[in-house]
């Protein structure tokens, strides 16, 4: 019997079911139960991805702290995440970044330096540059306050005319229909600073989130071709 051959296409697909396969079984393991790196770097091996770029990504997410989110009635109004950059951030880079982050948000911002903290906020955004015992941390935050107040607003309104409505019918006011259809303009202004609020959140979580990966990117990118600056302040040759 002739042996089964597979083309290029076919070996490819092979491979793809496969770790796709061990992928869903480690979704589905508990935490205390997850894959070692040695099996992360087995499944990437059979992907087709180096050791040393599964071992980098996984160096990457370790040095990465929780991302902050904040939420109102269920919708993120807030976001932010922290990164340690495991080294110190030179003037010269600070000032790139903060040509960078006024082209990124489209603000100009006001930027501070006191010692070797670093910061960057314009409004409720704020970007900080923080020292550590280990180097620098690059701590990034925002809030759409705008929308949370039209939310809030909205969301009042509506609620209070709704209690009154209950209320005026369970008591039997006389002619209560007629009376509560005059609470028909403000019903109409909680209802258009509610949906105004919602309409500034669509999108904007996402997209503040992207532009914050996308700057602790280019710090680390900067790191990988630059000299360790805090181990040459220490004294200490590379």
């Amino acid at each position: 019997m002739t042996e089964r051959r597979y083309d290029e296409q076919e070996v490819a697909e092979i491979f793809k079911r496969s770790t796709e396969a061990q992928l869903e079984a480690a979704r589905q393991l508990p935490p205390s139960e997850g894959m070692t790196l040695a099996e992360v770097l087995e499944i990437g091996r059979q992907a087709g991805i180096t050791a040393e770029s599964v071992a980098d990504a996984a160096r990457s997410l370790d040095r990465q702290e929780p991302r902050f989110r904040r939420q109102l009635l269920g919708l993120t109004i807030g976001v932010g995440r922290t990164v340690a950059l495991d080294r110190r951030v030179t003037d010269d880079e600070w000032e790139r970044l903060v040509v960078v982050l006024r082209d990124t948000f489209d603000a100009r911002g006001n930027a501070r330096t006191d010692g070797r903290l670093r910061q960057w906020t314009n409004g409720n955004l704020q970007i900080l540059i923080e020292p550590t015992e280990h180097g620098d941390r690059l701590r990034m935050r925002t809030v759409n306050d705008g929308a949370r107040g039209l939310i809030m607003i909205g969301a009042g309104v509506l609620g209070t005319l709704a209690a009154v409505s209950v209320v005026t019918l369970a008591a039997g006011i006389p002619d209560a229909m007629a009376r509560l259809s005059t609470l028909g303009p403000l019903a109409l202004v909680g209802a258009a600073a509610l949906g105004l609020g919602l309409s500034r959140l669509r999108n904007w979580a996402g997209t503040r989130i992207q532009q914050m990966d996308n700057i602790a990117a280019r710090l680390r990118a900067a790191g990988a071709n630059e000299p360790d600056v805090s181990r040459l302040a220490d004294g200490q040759t590379l």
